[in-house]
């Protein structure tokens, strides 16, 4: 990593159309601005499923792969090497295979917090066998989790909840006392995976992710909601909504992923439908996109992927049952067959915006604010890193959440 002053992590879950069910890996992406080097290294692990989303450490010296499988893996974050795990399944066993640690908020270099089946567990690094158990977090099935900018709460998110006798729409967020371990709950009128705190201020934002049940039940295998799309800008201190952005479904704000911000905009991509949304702060009503919707040319070059898109869609779910859902995620794709920009993260600086689009297979470096397109580089395809993987077989690696370092 010497010479490179930005280092990029991207979640792998391999070429599948559902991330929570696919394959582990990490992949390292360096980048120098001065003459726009780079160099890049993968690694996927044996023995682990559903990678999901990474957090570094403050020192930046071991990394989590957050993934769907049960699992808590670590790894060292200048060579991918795994350093540790260990089954989550000793601590609680979840109602779904869908419940996994997908994210943690590192509270120092050493702990961290995450959440296992119905509770918060506090851990440290170097005793993962007897963590702390807390309080119930009072939600369906908890998703990403940050901590404010004073370190004096923990919001987070909440996936929808496909198991027997809870399922259904989680429609809220929550909010943990780091101090006194005190849960609020804020009932929303959609469901939010995804939150990013405010730079400075006790504030938080959570971004709708809206989805629809196949035959109206079955939230594991759900499909592409065409439906208006919402950002809640939430007091974490009263743990209530202070202002929100609420758009038509027309704009492509569909399944949205990595948040991160600049001093003036809200900033997410969205795997869906193919977009980078920049929302001004000031006002939260103004937005300006980046396009990264694929052109047939661009399709036409990548048969195995679309295959592979569109075979798997149709293996979620019965067309003759559920033919609204397919016409919805067209809709959604904006009549692409791949998906799309799942990481996005601005450096410190506010100068670079990293990217990486899971159905292009490409990382992309944005100068910010401009949106100029600064450097884009194919990745190599999934074969060269599962060798039992046919030649044939869709190249993608995978791209899901990022975290940037430098």
């Amino acid at each position: 990593m010497r010479g490179y002053p930005y280092a990029f992590y991207v979640a792998l879950d391999g070429n599948g159309i559902n991330g929570l069910e696919g394959m582990a890996g990490m992949c390292l992406f360096l980048f120098d601005p001065a003459g726009d080097r780079f160099a890049w290294k993968i690694e996927y692990y044996d023995g682990v499923a559903a990678g999901h989303a990474c957090m570094v450490n403050p020192g930046g010296t071991t990394g989590f792969l957050g993934n769907a499988g049960q699992h808590l893996l670590f790894f060292d974050a200048k060579t991918l090497a795994e350093t540790a795990r260990i089954s989550t399944l000793r601590f609680e066993t979840p109602a779904t295979s869908l419940h996994g640690s997908t994210h943690l908020a590192w509270l120092d270099d050493r702990h961290f917090i995450t959440a296992i089946g119905r509770h918060f567990y506090r851990f440290a690094l170097d005793d993962l066998e007897n963590p702390e158990r807390l309080e119930p977090h009072g939600v369906k099935l908890p998703h990403a989790m940050k901590l404010t900018a004073s370190k004096r709460y923990l919001c987070y998110g909440s996936m929808d909840d496909p198991s027997r006798g809870r399922r259904g729409e989680a429609r809220h967020v929550g909010i943990r006392d780091m101090q006194t371990g005190e849960i609020r709950i804020v009932d929303l009128p959609a469901t939010c995976w995804h939150v990013l705190p405010h730079r400075s201020e006790e504030l938080f934002y959570a971004i709708s992710f809206r989805v629809a049940p196949q035959d109206r039940v079955d939230w594991h295998q759900w499909g592409m909601a065409y439906l208006k799309e919402y950002v809640f800008e939430i007091d974490a201190t009263r743990g209530a909504v202070r202002r929100h952005w609420a758009t038509g479904r027309e704009t492509p704000a569909h399944i949205n992923s990595d948040i991160t911000s600049s001093d003036s905009e809200l900033i997410f991509c969205n795997g869906g439908s193919q977009s980078i949304l920049f929302v001004e702060l000031a006002d939260l009503a103004r937005h300006r996109m980046i396009d990264e919707r694929p052109d047939i040319a661009e399709l036409a070059k990548r048969p195995r992927e679309v295959a592979t898109q569109v075979f798997e869609t149709f293996v979620r779910g019965n067309v003759f049952s559920n033919s609204q859902h397919f016409l919805g995620a067209l809709q959604v794709s904006r009549g692409s067959l791949l998906d799309s920009v799942y990481a996005c993260q601005l450096s410190a600086d506010q100068s670079l915006l990293f990217t990486a689009n899971r159905g292009l297979n490409h990382i992309t470096i944005y100068d910010y604010p401009s949106s100029a397109l600064r450097l884009r580089v194919p990745m190599p395809p999934l074969q060269e890193f599962v060798p039992t993987l046919s030649p044939s077989a869709d190249p993608r690696l995978g791209f899901h959440h990022a975290a940037l370092v430098g």
